[in-house]
């Protein structure tokens, strides 16, 4: 498909960001949002970008985003709900933290939490943690994936595996409507899975450009979960799926 000038600037912005939005990008090109919803609903349509909550992220199902451009996007979204779930955590308590850019976010917010044992499979979240003198630090093993510090394989699930925590912060790369959380890596979702089955209370952090997005892995439901932290209203079936199973849904204010 051809796609005109200004889709291919879109997608240029896309490229450079991992996400566009529809205000924004209305402001920059001088049209009205109306047109640029027709000029994303197109691009995703035909698969170069896919929908979000307010517009688009790169098109990604099979791979995600590099980490450089996924620390970047969302970056105030992703520090509030850091913060909202950092106050659901109390000092004394153990706790499971895995990969992702939403988690390490978390992690910030608990360098003033005193008397709490942290479990990680996240080089990122070892480093920000290692400023907490009150907090002890244990690196999962396994095998090194360089490109966002994660630590993954089955030696890190068996690690895992020998604990039992107060909470898990996990994160995920995509929520789909009928509740189903995803990821790219299979060998990740897996630790993932062994996080969530040896924690006493599992918290899901995520912004809402997860929200309808496309990963090939899955990692569980939301019903496995019992707090779900995010930025922005979920849609609508998510939220009555959170109402219906119990799951504490927190929106946490951005500013």
């Amino acid at each position: 498909m051809a796609f005109s000038f200004r889709q291919e600037e879109i997608l240029g912005v896309a490229r450079e960001t991992g996400r566009v939005m529809v205000d924004e990008l209305a402001e920059q090109f001088s049209v009205t949002p109306q047109t640029i919803r027709r000029d994303l609903g197109e691009l995703c349509d035909a698969g170069a970008l896919s929908r979000v909550h307010g517009g688009a992220v790169l098109s990604t199902s099979r791979s995600n985003i590099g980490y450089s451009t996924r620390r970047a996007l969302a970056e105030a979204e992703k520090d509030a709900i850091g913060q909202r779930c950092s106050e659901e955590i109390p000092n004394d308590c153990s706790l499971f933290i895995n990969i992702g850019t939403t988690t390490e976010a978390v992690a910030r917010w608990l360098r003033q939490h005193r008397n709490i044992m942290v479990i990680t499979n996240n080089l990122n979240v070892a480093n920000i943690l290692a400023e907490n003198e009150h907090c002890e630090v244990i690196v999962a093993g396994g095998v090194l994936r360089r490109s966002d510090g994660g630590l993954v394989g089955e030696a890190t699930g068996d690690f895992i595996r020998q604990f039992k925590v107060d909470y898990a912060i996990i994160g995920a790369s995509a929520l789909d409507d009928e509740g189903g959380l995803f990821d790219f890596d299979y060998r990740e979702v897996r630790v993932a899975q062994a996080i969530i089955g040896n924690s006493r209370q599992t918290y899901l952090v995520a912004d809402n450009s997860k929200f309808g997005r496309s990963a090939p892995v899955r990692i569980g439901r939301l019903d496995e979960i019992d707090s779900f932290f995010t930025d922005a209203p979920p849609p609508q079936p998510v939220q009555d799926l959170c109402e219906e199973t119990g799951i504490r849904l927190i929106v946490a204010e951005t500013g």
